[in-house]
């Protein structure tokens, strides 16, 4: 696949041009050259309506039906969780959270299709777990869970926590095919939240230099480009973390967008990028990455 590099000017692919480089991609995946960045958004491509929030907005609604928080804040997830863990505790944003988490994770084809592949890193930005899932499905006993974990009440110098799929925290990496790397944690095993504005104070003053980015994850993704599927990128948090995961790795880049509805700032980051937009509907694009 060709590169199409743009940094002033959003590229777009649609209609047979999009399925087509669908195909290529498909192999590129399963050739294990591009690293799948997973969106909540991915979880709208099941046959059952998704039984968790699939949104920081959704997510920032059910935080708000617990505790009322003022409305100058109410969509922002961040911050209606800083609110909650100011006012009720940390332990009480942590409980609620699970809560909002708690049905088990159904992962879409799509999900089950990546996770036969021999894929040697894949991103999953949400809490929810359907990719965790997917992978123990599978029975392979060649993948590890990496997430982040919040340094609230922390005393190490500890930004990440690794786990077999057994749920078991473990610090072993050897012969290990996969790495489902979760930054801002996950629901399972063990109730990882990165959600309150707090959690992300050490981590945003840090990343430039990509110390909360584990080494096995820099590592995986030199020689690889990106796939986001299921992502938006109207908040300047999800910018900030899909530009430092994506660092120093290897072009091309794609995601799966509705290029209308992109926001000014989604734009320019994804120019910025480099990444190609691929503007098609993302159960299409599903349906093609599975035929």
């Amino acid at each position: 696949m060709g590169a199409e590099l743009n940094s002033d000017f959003l590229f777009v692919i649609d209609g047979a041009d999009a399925e087509r480089r669908l195909a290529e991609i498909k192999a590129s995946l399963k050739a294990g050259q591009l690293i799948p960045y997973l969106g909540p958004g991915l979880l709208e491509c099941g046959s059952e309506a998704p039984t968790v929030p699939i949104s920081p907005e959704a997510v920032a609604e059910a935080l708000h039906k617990r505790a009322p928080a003022p409305s100058r804040i109410r969509t922002n997830m961040w911050s209606v969780a800083q609110h909650i863990e100011q006012r009720r505790h940390r332990r009480t944003l942590q409980a609620w959270m699970s809560e909002i988490f708690a049905a088990e994770p159904q992962p879409t084809p799509l999900h089950r299709f990546l996770a036969s592949l021999p894929l040697p890193l894949i991103i999953d930005s949400w809490y929810d777990g359907a990719m965790r899932a997917a992978l123990i499905e599978t029975m392979r006993s060649d993948v590890a869970n990496i997430q982040g974990i919040t340094r609230a009440g922390e005393f190490r110098d500890i930004w990440t926590k690794t786990y077999d799929f057994a749920g078991i925290e473990t610090a072993c990496l050897n012969e290990t095919g996969t790495i489902l790397y979760q930054p801002h944690g996950g629901a399972r095993p063990a109730g990882n939240f990165l959600v309150a504005d707090s959690d992300y104070v050490e981590v945003l003053t840090e990343i430039d230099i990509q110390t909360p980015i584990p080494d096995e994850v820099k590592h995986r993704r030199q020689g690889c480009g990106f796939l986001f599927l299921g992502c938006r990128f109207d908040d300047q948090m999800l910018r900030t973390y899909a530009r430092q995961v994506m660092k120093r790795s290897l072009h091309p880049h794609f995601a799966v967008v509705d290029a209308s509805a992109l926001t000014k700032n989604e734009r320019r980051f994804i120019a910025s990028q480099g990444i190609t937009a691929l503007d098609i509907p993302l159960a299409t694009a599903s349906t093609l990455l599975l035929s």
